[in-house]
């Protein structure tokens, strides 16, 4: 398995800085590669290959560590939030490479106005026709995977919702929850239907909550916010990676969920979080997603093997120190100042 954590880059002030180009060209690290993204307040690290869970929790930390510490030599900060915090008196501005740059001429506001930071974790798969399968059979606990990363309360002001990232990302009209495919023939001809409408500029703009990686032989999960923590991300892989593999193993046939119902459970998720509810990917009941987290680890009890003590003691630590949306909200509890939760969320968090 491998992670990707996009963040936002601020100054002393909480406000976007323009830098993320120079701070990701500057910044080197051993384990994996940092880059670029669509927004130049933004940047990217990316692991190597992982293996098991502490190998992800300390690939994390270092690219967290050497962000932070480029970005300190520039008078900045590295804000682990699936929006900014404050609000800024314009758009971000797009980072000028000839690819984003053409997709802001065709895609307009949703492309200038759109600078959210996510988590994806990739997971290698024998071939894209069990990717496929894996999509089909982990589509309906999507939700419960949104809630577990939600990080993303504010944005300028509280939202309403846990991750308010998933709503403005569901803006680009290739995103939210895939359909079920009949076949990886269905899955490419939809993609190549999609390409024609110009949904997608070209094919690593399929922007579904979970897909087939075009650059890696992987099943990619685009559906969290970036984790408050490195522990966070971790866990949230670690559980990906469970799904993956028990999807391969099982030959039990998908639960069918139909695209509209599961968008509908998908905003109940972001509106909620952790501490809320969402229709249960199995009984069909609406459950609170904390019973759900149960079932969901119980139910990957025989792939996670090894992995079950992390994943146990994630959990527990989830459950007592809260997702980043409740840190975020603590936060601002304490004086009603928004710059009070950047504080709190700049890497490393003072609350660790």
């Amino acid at each position: 398995m491998g992670v990707e954590e996009e963040f936002l880059l601020v100054g002393s002030d909480g406000r976007l800085s323009t830098a993320g180009p120079e701070i990701a060209d500057a910044t080197t690290d051993e384990h994996g590669e940092l880059e670029a993204e669509l927004k130049q307040c933004q940047v990217e690290a990316v692991s190597g290959i992982c293996r098991t869970p502490d190998e992800v929790l300390a690939q994390l930390t270092d690219l967290r560590r050497g962000l932070t510490a480029e970005a300190g030599r520039h008078g900045l900060r590295l804000l682990a939030s699936g929006c900014p915090i404050l609000p800024e008196p314009a758009a971000a501005e797009i980072t000028p490479k000839p690819r984003y740059l053409r997709m802001a001429e065709w895609f307009g506001a949703t492309a200038r106005s759109v600078a959210t930071c996510g988590c994806h974790v990739h997971v290698g798969i024998p071939d894209r026709a069990a990717g496929v399968e894996v999509i089909n059979r982990v589509r309906s606990w999507l939700p419960v995977l949104l809630t577990l990363t939600a990080n993303s309360p504010f944005d300028g002001g509280d939202t309403g919702y846990a991750s308010w990232r998933y709503q403005e990302w569901s803006r680009w009209p290739s995103a939210g929850p895939p359909p079920e495919f009949a076949s990886l023939d269905e899955y490419e001809s939809i993609v190549d239907s999609l390409l024609r409408t110009g949904a997608l500029m070209d094919r690593a703009m399929i922007y579904w909550d979970v897909r087939l990686s075009e650059r890696h032989p992987t099943v990619e999960f685009r559906i969290s916010d970036v984790a408050a923590t490195p522990a966070d991300a971790a866990l949230f892989a670690t559980l990906v990676r469970g799904l993956v593999a028990r999807a391969l193993d099982a030959g039990d046939p998908p639960v069918p969920w139909p695209e509209a119902v599961l968008r509908g459970n998908l905003w109940r998720a972001s509106r909620e979080g952790l501490s809320g509810s969402t229709v249960h990917p199995v009984t069909g009941q609406l459950t609170p997603v904390q019973s759900q987290l149960d079932d969901l680890v119980e139910l990957l009890r025989p792939v996670l093997r090894e992995d079950l003590e992390f994943v146990k003691a994630g959990v527990a630590r989830l459950r007592e120190q809260g997702t980043g949306a409740r840190r975020q909200r603590t936060a601002y509890g304490r004086r009603q100042e928004l710059v009070d939760v950047v504080d709190a969320m700049v890497v490393p968090p003072a609350w660790v």
